[in-house]
């Protein structure tokens, strides 16, 4: 269950998915205090996908995206020099209903969220194993291309290994954002079928294959 609000930490490229781990550098002062305070609560801070003309406000509190994914801080390593080295891990889709007044002293924003159902529907996975078959089939030779051979872990259950290739692909932010918006790993997983089917018509798709074995 996630807390009636959490510190927001917005982004210009990433987006977070559920079950899936990202690294983070975190370096700025309103950051480190960000990450401070949540290492002294419930380590849980949210991720969300800054909108584009972000640039000339991006020292301020620029304009971002509502839907967003929560994460829990799972691994911190403190630098001498006070940054972080950390990794999250998703937890949560949710959307943002307010942002809340900075409190005195705060320097980062935080938010007052609703989380987003993001479970499987009845009798969908079947369809989801197809779908998943699919996947298979677009990406394989995109990573055999790249001497990776299959980086698609059989073990991993469906809907994780249809976050991971959400995340760890190198989709524009805004598809990435997209796929996170959908209701589930069915919809996320066809959409995702269909943008990598439009691409590989296309200029193709690049990725970062090793970041799908955890």
């Amino acid at each position: 269950m996630l807390p009636f609000s959490v510190p927001i930490f917005p982004l210009p490229t990433v987006v977070l998915f559920p079950n899936v781990f990202l690294p983070l550098h975190i370096f700025e002062p309103r950051y480190r205090q960000m990450i401070a305070d949540a290492l002294a609560g419930d380590r849980i801070i949210g991720m969300v996908l800054l909108r584009p003309g972000h640039e000339d406000e991006y020292e301020g509190a620029p304009p971002i995206y509502t839907t967003g994914c929560s994460g829990l801080i799972t691994h911190v390593e403190t630098l001498a020099d006070g940054k972080y080295n950390l990794v999250l891990r998703g937890l949560e889709k949710f959307t943002i209903q307010r942002e809340e007044l900075p409190a005195a002293g705060r320097l980062y924003r935080s938010a007052v969220i609703t989380p987003i159902e993001d479970a499987m529907g009845e009798g969908e996975r079947d369809e989801l194993r197809h779908q998943r078959k699919r996947l298979r089939e677009l990406l394989t030779p995109l990573f055999n291309e790249g001497g990776l051979g299959n980086v698609l872990p059989d073990a991993m259950p469906d809907e994780d290994l249809v976050n991971a290739l959400a995340q760890y692909l190198e989709f524009e932010p805004m598809e990435k954002l997209a796929l996170l918006e959908r209701r589930g790993a069915l919809a996320r997983a066809r959409s995702m079928v269909e943008l990598l089917e439009m691409k590989r018509m296309g200029s193709g798709i690049g990725n970062q294959g090793s970041g799908l074995v955890h």
